[in-house]
């Protein structure tokens, strides 16, 4: 994990790639390509790139306009106005007729920084997941946010892809496959299991390093797609090791580990830690601060792999 990138800057480059692939991309950004990186595809295809102003609800419901048309628009601003501002028109204009658009909001989570409280979405995870036809999708790094991007461009229906700000470690090697709906095993081990999404990947990886040296095999399962959920790799997890720690950017209501406990309590319950953000909003300061401060670091994960080791 030596390359660093953060998951918009892949997005960015990607879509400039998919726009010549596919003229009926378009794209649509809320005044903020600069920070969505959205600009690299104005700058290339400036007839099929829409700035509509800081009019979030307008540019949704412009977006599902579009795809009615047969177009196929991706829509960007901070998950915060994605997701907050433009809710109603994602519910009834895009999900509700399954409506052909990509939402790829960036700035998600605590790792915003400064910007605090106000502009840290810790609930857009949760908020997506409740919307019926949704697809929920969060990267763990620049090589499989440019898949699922590619992936979100060829499915049919509405999408939700949550992008971070800051750079993040390279946890998987270009072109590593990536399918709606599947996760993957990123660790064998066989006496607990990290079940994780987004940048808590690479922080899982370390933390089963650290395990290791004290003899304790962790495996580390990653979940490109919160919804659908690949209920086979996280109920084999659940039975092969007996116990599960999930770990999200994200509060632990209603999100990633809102969806393995749902999981686990219908079919397969042991003992569970879900490690995240506690019920609470953000804060300002910098993305370093704000993981070891909301208690997202790979020793915070060691100690609840230790803890929940105990129970199985």
């Amino acid at each position: 994990m030596s390359t660093m990138i953060a998951t918009r800057d892949a997005y960015g480059q990607i879509l400039a790639e998919l726009g010549e692939e596919n003229r009926d991309i378009v794209v649509l950004d809320a005044d903020l390509s600069g920070s969505t990186k959205t600009a690299v595809f104005a700058k290339k295809f400036p007839e099929r790139f829409f700035n509509m102003g800081i009019a979030e609800a307008n540019m949704v419901g412009t977006a599902a306009g579009l795809a009615a048309a047969g177009k196929v628009p991706f829509v960007s601003t901070f998950a915060i106005f994605a997701v907050g501002r433009a809710w109603e028109q994602v519910r009834q204009s895009v999900a509700y007729p399954k409506a052909n658009v990509k939402i790829v909001a960036t700035h998600g989570g605590i790792t915003v920084g400064e910007d605090g409280g106000s502009h840290q979405s810790v609930e857009d995870i949760a908020i997506m997941r409740a919307v019926p036809n949704m697809t929920v999708i969060v990267p763990a790094d620049g090589a499989e946010t440019r898949e699922a991007i590619r992936a979100a461009a060829s499915y049919q229906g509405p999408v939700y892809i949550r992008l971070g700000r800051n750079k993040v470690p390279s946890v998987f090697p270009v072109e590593h496959p990536f399918r709606i709906g599947k996760g993957c095993e990123v660790v064998a081990g066989t006496e607990l299991t990290f079940v994780t999404t987004g940048l808590m990947t690479a922080q899982a990886v370390t933390a089963a390093e650290l395990l290791r040296k004290e003899g304790i095999s962790a495996r580390v399962v990653h979940l490109g797609t919160v919804k659908p959920l690949d209920s086979e790799i996280v109920l084999a997890a659940a039975r092969e090791t007996g116990a599960i720690v999930t770990a999200e950017e994200h509060s632990v209501i209603g999100g990633l580990g809102g969806a393995v406990a749902e999981l686990l309590g219908e079919h397969c319950p042991v003992p569970l830690k879900r490690v995240g953000i506690q019920d609470r909003f953000g804060t300002s300061g910098k993305s370093e601060e704000l993981i070891k401060y909301f208690g997202l670091t790979p020793e915070d994960l060691v100690e609840a792999a230790r803890e929940i080791r105990q129970r199985r």
